[in-house]
């Protein structure tokens, strides 16, 4: 498989998935629903994914953002950087990721949030992307690289909704009354929903069941949803989710995905 077409893929799948259904009002989940993000400290927030590779091995890819919020209004500003991409990936696979993200690095992107959290606003997203499309061309040139080019491409034929999508998805995951994908599941066929309190942190717990083609065959899937909330800000400290492949007989699994979003005060 060429690496440019596995993140070309990559990016494809992201922008065609479905959109998460908002999230349910049910009165076990008021308390998350409050919304008052910390305007006084910067914060790290890491989105890690791991991926079962060609050799059976799972590959780790990582984005650290730096954030800040601010008041403005009756509402909120949030100001997030592209810090880094860390990866333990072979040279070749992270060349290739590194040309698909390396527009974004750096590249403030600033968010308008509701006061209560529920809608997200990406500030000047026409400013924002013609920046990132003239980054994705000079870096193109630079590589001298057909995938380059391709993902240059790529990137200046998004759709606006598709970009809204790819500039967006980890803030939306992120805040909490944002969330769609946190409580849809409650109402879903074959999905069981848990949740539990410590203290300020509410903890709801989702099993998914589902299959889907893995080395050219349909594998049954368990998917592990996991997502703690300060309640106290409505904003989601860590999402985790695991996607394992479920044996014939049902004694054993096999982890072939997983991503964690993780928030934490900025070192």
């Amino acid at each position: 498989m060429k690496t440019g077409g596995l993140w070309g893929g990559a990016l494809a799948l992201l922008l065609l998935a479905p959109q998460p259904a908002p999230a349910l009002q049910a009165p076990e989940a008021a308390a998350a629903q409050s919304f008052a993000p910390p305007v006084d400290r910067p914060m790290t927030y890491r989105v890690t994914t791991r991926r079962i590779g060609r050799d059976g091995s799972l590959v780790s890819f990582s984005l650290v953002y730096a954030l800040q919020w601010r008041r403005l209004g009756r509402g909120y500003r949030l100001e997030a950087v592209l810090q880094r991409i860390d990866s333990d990936a072979p040279r070749q696979v992270k060349r290739a990721l590194t040309l698909m993200l390396e527009p974004l690095v750096g590249e403030e992107m600033a968010y308008l949030v509701a006061p209560d959290g529920s809608r997200i606003d990406l500030v000047d997203p026409e400013g924002l992307w013609e920046r990132v499309t003239a980054r994705a061309e000079a870096v193109a040139a630079a590589s001298g690289r057909p995938e380059g080019r391709q993902m240059a491409q790529l990137v200046a034929a998004l759709p606006a909704a598709g970009r809204d999508r790819l500039a967006t998805a980890d803030i939306r995951a992120l805040i909490a009354p944002a969330n769609g994908a946190m409580r849809a599941g409650a109402q879903a066929e074959g999905t069981s929903v848990s949740m539990t309190h410590s203290g300020a942190l509410q903890t709801f717990a989702e099993v998914e069941r589902d299959s889907a083609a893995i080395r050219g065959s349909a594998q049954p899937l368990e998917i592990d949803n996991l997502w703690t909330v300060d309640t106290a800000t409505g904003l989601v400290v860590r999402e985790q989710r695991q996607s394992w492949i479920v044996e014939a007989d049902g004694d054993g699994r096999t982890l072939v995905e997983e991503r964690v979003r993780a928030l934490e005060p900025a070192s």
